[in-house]
């Protein structure tokens, strides 16, 4: 077997050359204009905006950080430049039914112009009216037809009272109303004398006395018929007046908006409406308003102003929607995605004890400001709102908006309240979310790949060549730019570019999560301006770096001085059987540290299985535990091909006091092994990280980087020796950008990293002995560990075979 070639520095981390760049500072840099790195996520967005089929909004799919809102924005924002201006809103009254207001659209600017006007032709009714009534022309006309009625009622009066005299009786009134009594010699007649008369002529005054009575039913019935008359013919002066008073106000908007049928036919109602209830608007607003607080006056005053008339208020206009300042269509962004915030609302107002609205306190929500153009909407703000994510679909199936409560919408509410005239929907939605939770939507919610057709997925990196990494400085020129920082010099961005590497933790690879490059450059402009550079360079980007690394690594220094204590036990000289330094990573927050931890492991004559203790007391998660089956079945196909395994083991985590998962302990877990079996030690020296697969194969883990560091950590505080390292799959050689502490010690010789491709060369390494390969006689070498194992896993089993022999023949 060849012999394992540790690495050189030079493998440990992939410069990035300034000299390669053709720029002094990122100041003689212009402006990117494109998107970097998201080629996928860009050609899904052209598309998205570029179908106007029903369904095709967009999810833009990413961790946080990639970038997804500012680009989306971006190409929303040009699209809206070129897009036309969408029309205006307005909410009306509804003179036949007041709780169901119209909608009116109008081109942009249209509407404010409309409800000035609206506002105009309020303001001026009052006056209007009040000269009409109090006209001279209108008072003698109300007096004529009141003097007419007067003058009927004394005619036919007096002609009764001329009958009466002529047959010597008298029309009087008294409390109870008008009588007849009988005369002589022009004085009434008392009921006495009346008595003492002859009977023939008593009679006879009687008869006269009933048939005048009859006369006057018949003209007291006919007054009230006089007085609807009078009435009626009152209205009519009244509408007469009204309509001369506002015809004009009215003709003069008709004739404005005479291309706009919905308004001429609002405005009709508006005319007959007022004509109607003329003599109310003359009451004036004290008696109106009288009883009600100031601040409850100018609430439902709304956009009268101050001190409005509450019976004029239904004749204003609501501008729902106002795009009379707007160039191209609106982008909007809901940052409270509630339901209401979405759909809009229908406020109220306390009044006497209860709660009242009318069209005017219909107010907008994102949806009515986003028609006609583009909405961006965080998805995990709207899942988590009640029936907000409801609301969204039900607009996006319907294509309307509809205005209405939760409770309306649940069918929970069964009073009256308003029931404004939808509004049709014509706006491209784009959610921004992480990938979790479009998969679960895409399979949960059956709407929603029918809402949701345009997935635009956003990478977290790009390939780290020529190419990109000039498009990387002309990036972090945007960057420093917009955020007004110090610009950087040639050896700033390649110190940057060179931790984009380090994110991702690929050498290949830089990172395109903006966020943090974003705030990298914030801070090592901080760092520049406290160190008097005017530039930003290596070193300003390098203790920014460091400033967020000490920032969150408190719970780092705590672990590692746990272990220079001896608190934790971890060896990292000598050798050990059946002991071996494994490494794991920590993530907390957006930091992560590698750590070791002691694995260790016992063999002993069993049944051929291998205890996880991890997993048997619920501390070790599945793929942990995956790995442990795999490792069993190394042993099984690799030494017990002919022989029963008849061996028991154990493996820990020592000093674990919390979950174990992910398999890149498992290489480790097998050398432990081995070396417990083969009773042969490890060199506590190296650490090891390094998945396995059944054939014995060591494939590649995350946070390479981290647990090489961490090991080193230690191992510094010790004291280094020259003889430590870590033991790392080759195939993770490529994702290798590594502390320049690390590097320095490992070109100074004094530390060591090692990439193996199977078990068989990490054996070597840990052992200090060949592994061994079977001959001809498919028989492993004297002298290697897998001969050691071979013959320990034979003895076992000709000892079990021997056990179970004499076990037999003492129960027979």
């Amino acid at each position: 077997m060849t012999p394992i070639q540790e690495l050189e520095a030079g493998q440990l981390y992939q410069h990035t050359d300034p000299a390669r760049f053709g720029f002094e500072t990122t100041e003689e840099l212009e402006d990117l204009d494109q998107v970097v790195g998201q080629p996928r996520a860009v050609e899904a967005m052209k598309f998205g905006m570029g179908i106007k089929a029903r369904g095709y909004n967009i999810f833009a799919v990413g961790p946080p950080g990639t970038g997804k809102r500012t680009v989306v924005t971006q190409y929303f924002e040009q699209q809206a430049k070129e897009a036309p201006v969408p029309p205006d809103w307005c909410y009306v009254n509804n003179f036949e039914e007041s709780h169901r207001p119209k909608v009116i659209q109008l081109p942009a600017g249209k509407g404010i112009a409309f409800r000035q006007d609206m506002d105009e032709l309020v303001d001026s009714l009052g006056t209007a009216l009040s000269a009409a009534f109090e006209s001279e022309e209108y008072q003698a006309r109300r007096q004529s037809i009141a003097s007419e009625l007067q003058e009927r009622q004394s005619e036919y009066f007096q002609d009764l009272q001329e009958k009466a005299q002529e047959k010597g009786v008298a029309l009087l009134r008294t409390p109870a109303g008008l009588a007849f009594a009988p005369i002589r010699e022009g004085e009434v007649m008392s009921s006495d004398e009346v008595q003492e008369l002859p009977e023939e002529e008593r009679k006879q005054m009687e008869s006269q006395v009933e048939e005048l009575q009859t006369e006057l039913q018949k003209i007291v019935r006919q007054v009230p018929s006089w007085q609807r008359e009078t009435q009626d013919r009152l209205r009519e002066l009244n509408r007469e007046m009204a309509n001369f008073a506002v015809g004009g106000l009215i003709d003069e908007i008709q004739e404005r908006y005479s291309d706009f049928p919905k308004i001429v036919e609002h405005l009709d109602g508006v005319q007959k409406d007022i004509v109607e209830n003329a003599r109310d608007f003359l009451a004036g607003p004290q008696q109106e308003e009288g009883n009600l607080p100031a601040a409850l006056r100018g609430a439902m005053s709304g956009q009268s102003g101050e001190g409005g008339s509450l019976v004029l208020r239904r004749y204003r206009v609501n501008l729902l929607v106002d795009h009379s300042q707007a160039e191209g269509a609106p982008v909007v962004h809901e940052d409270n995605p509630t339901y209401q915030n979405l759909v809009g609302r229908v406020e109220h107002i306390a009044q006497m004890g209860a709660l009242v609205t009318d069209f005017n306190l219909i107010k907008p929500g994102a949806l009515h400001r986003a028609n006609g153009g583009f909405l961006i909407i965080d998805a995990r703000k709207i899942l988590t709102q009640p029936y907000a994510w409801e609301g969204l679909k039900r607009a996006l199936r319907s294509r309307e908006i509809r205005i209405e409560s939760v409770g309306q919408m649940l069918s929970l509410i069964s009073t009256i309240s308003l029931e404004p005239e939808t509004i049709p929907m014509n706006t491209k939605v784009a959610l921004l979310g992480e990938p979790m939770l479009y998969y679960l939507l895409y399979q949960l919610d059956p709407d929603f790949p029918e809402l949701f057709k345009v997935q635009a997925d956003f990478a977290t990196s790009m390939d780290r060549n020529d190419e990109n990494q000039e498009l990387y400085a002309r990036m972090i020129a945007s960057l420093a730019r917009r955020e007004e920082l110090m610009p950087l010099d040639r050896t700033g961005v390649a110190r940057v570019i060179e931790h984009g590497a380090r994110i991702v933790s690929d050498t290949q690879k830089v990172s395109v999560q903006m966020r943090d490059i974003a705030d990298l450059l914030r801070e090592a402009s901080y760092w520049a301006s406290q160190n008097g550079h005017d530039v930003i360079t290596a070193a300003d980007v390098q203790e920014a770096i460091d400033a967020q690394i000490y920032r969150s690594d408190q719970l780092r220094e705590r672990v590692e001085e746990a272990i220079e204590r001896d608190i934790v036990l971890i060896d990292a000289r000598g050798d050990k059987i059946g002991q071996i330094n494994g490494l794991s990573v920590i993530q907390l927050g957006n930091f992560a540290f590698g750590r070791p931890n002691r694995i260790t492991a016992r063999a002993w004559m069993g049944k051929g299985n291998v205890v996880d203790i991890e997993r048997e007391v619920e501390l070790g998660g599945p793929i942990h535990s995956k790995g442990v089956y795999i490792l069993s079945a190394f042993l099984g196909e690799r030494y017990a091909e002919e022989i029963p395994l008849s061996l028991s083991a154990s493996l820990v985590f020592e000093q674990s006091y919390s979950g174990v998962e992910g398999d890149s302990a498992s290489s480790a877990e097998l050398y432990a092994l081995l070396s417990a079996i083969a009773e042969v030690p490890l060199k506590q020296s190296l650490a090891v990280t390094g998945s396995v697969n059944q054939h014995g194969g060591v494939q590649a883990i995350g946070g390479v980087n981290q647990k090489i560091e961490g090991f080193f950590d230690v191992c510094r505080a010790e004291g280094l020796t020259g003889d430590q390292g870590v033991l790392i799959p080759a195939s993770n050689v490529q994702h290798l950008m590594l502390r320049q502490d690390v590097v320095d010690a490992v070109k100074e010789g004094q530390f060591h990293i090692y990439p193996v491709e199977n078990v068989d060369q990490g054996l070597e390494l840990l052992t200090g002995m060949p592994a061994g390969e079977r001959d001809e006689e498919d028989k492993f070498p004297e002298g290697t560990v897998n001969r050691r194992i071979e013959d320990r896993l034979v003895a076992i089993a000709e000892k079990r075979q021997a056990f179970a022999k004499d076990e037999k023949e003492e129960l027979g």
